[in-house]
């Protein structure tokens, strides 16, 4: 069930796991219950304080940022929001020490951003820019890849090659805004297929 602007067939909260070897100790029936893997969603204890988290922790409106509930710890990383509405948004990456009660975010070292302009920012430093024929509208899909260096922007499932860096440390998705943002996904797209699932 890949949504519009993903090519990856596995939606985000339908990770499972299966443990082979407990099948094979004493009493074992030879069949294993799946036990559903944690999701990554949208954190309601790191979030601002005018930020209202919805649909299981997949879509933030209200005004201010907040962090998923888990770091990128993987080399490379992608994840996605769809834009419900226009206005004031951004997404991107950031630390725990992120103001986010202070929109826009990318003021300062602790979060680097793409923003609704189709800015990049980093330490209150534009470090790139989409192309203006491809500004991100309402119902487009912002995909994230970020490899602990380079942060890269998709439109629609197309790179739109405007990289930025500069953040450092462990860092998590972000997300803000004053419109209304949807998580799609935090998955593996075949367009790049070296990025991990992030969170799991």
């Amino acid at each position: 069930m890949a949504a519009r602007g993903t090519s990856a067939s596995v939606p985000a909260g339908s990770m499972w796991c299966c443990l082979p070897w407990a099948c094979c100790g004493e009493g074992g029936t030879g069949h294993i219950p799946l036990k559903e893997m944690p999701s990554v969603a949208l954190d309601t204890q790191r979030m601002g304080t005018d930020v209202v988290i919805v649909k299981n922790g997949r879509r933030v409106c209200g005004t201010g940022g907040c962090l998923a509930n888990a770091p990128l710890h993987q080399n490379k990383s992608y994840f996605e929001f769809k834009i419900q509405s226009t206005g004031i948004w951004g997404i991107g990456v950031a630390t725990e020490k992120v103001n986010l009660n202070q929109i826009p975010l990318g003021r300062d070292v602790n979060s680097l951003v793409l923003r609704n302009d189709g800015a990049l920012y980093y330490n209150n430093d534009e470090k790139n820019r989409l192309p203006a024929n491809n500004l991100p509208q309402e119902g487009d899909v912002v995909g994230i890849t970020y490899d602990h260096v380079e942060l890269n922007v998709y439109l629609n499932g197309k790179n739109m090659h405007c990289p930025a860096s500069g953040i450092r440390g462990t860092v998590f998705p972000v997300v803000y805004d004053s419109a209304w943002l949807s998580v799609l996904a935090m998955l593996i797209p075949a367009r790049a297929s070296s990025f991990s699932l992030i969170g799991v």
